[in-house]
């Protein structure tokens, strides 16, 4: 057996101090979501598992272990905001993690601001420079290979609003590194910041 590759099954456990595989695809974007049940109240929680899936529409997707809030909210009502986890919101989205009842408004929880959306009724937060207003195109029970249902459920959203600040469009290009992003890396408590000095350049060959 090759010792420079430690290999492992997934079905036979790591063998590791913390699970490698959310490190391996890494570093991730968040999707801090918001969200209203049926009546109104509240809800935002950050996922782990989020990205950009389609570019006409624009569709993003997040995956929710559990049956948590943010889907039943977002079933109920069909639709959700994404908001852009920057490093002075970091702290503010952690305490978003807390595990609480449906009925408590992690907004108050978090100290952010609920602001209204132009399109949906969910609010945003006032306090993310940018924010994606969404409607729900599919959400899908995840299967293992053998079509086993998992107790994951994938959210998809067609984004039908989009807000940036102003200040982050140089030229009329979006700049990455001035909205001072937080993605989440691999260890149990690892977060990354993205800055103006990592970026480089490479065009697709024609």
């Amino acid at each position: 057996m090759d010792q420079s590759v430690y290999f492992y099954e997934p079905t036979k456990g790591h063998g590791l101090p913390h699970d490698p595989f959310n490190a391996l695809v890494a570093p991730r974007p968040i999707g801090w979501i918001s969200s209203q049940d049926a009546s109104g109240c509240l809800n935002l929680a950050p996922y782990s598992f989020f990205n950009a899936f389609n570019y006409r529409p624009p569709i993003v997707g997040f995956s929710s272990i559990g049956y948590k809030d943010s889907v039943r909210n977002i079933v109920e009502t069909g639709e959700f905001a994404w908001n852009l986890v920057t490093q002075p919101l970091a702290e503010a989205m952690n305490a978003s993690c807390a595990t609480v009842p449906p009925d408590v408004d992690e907004f108050e929880l978090s100290g952010v601001t609920p602001l209204a959306s132009k399109v949906i009724k969910a609010p945003r937060v006032a306090e993310s420079p940018v924010s994606l207003e969404c409607r729900v195109s599919q959400v899908l029970q995840l299967e293992s290979a053998a079509g086993e249902k998992v107790n994951t459920w994938m959210v998809f959203g067609e984004v039908v609003g989009v807000h940036i600040a102003a200040h982050l469009l140089k030229d009329g290009i979006y700049d990455t590194a001035a909205a001072q992003p937080v993605v989440r890396g691999g260890g149990p408590a690892d977060y990354f910041r993205i800055e103006p000095e990592d970026r480089f350049e490479m065009y697709r060959p024609k």
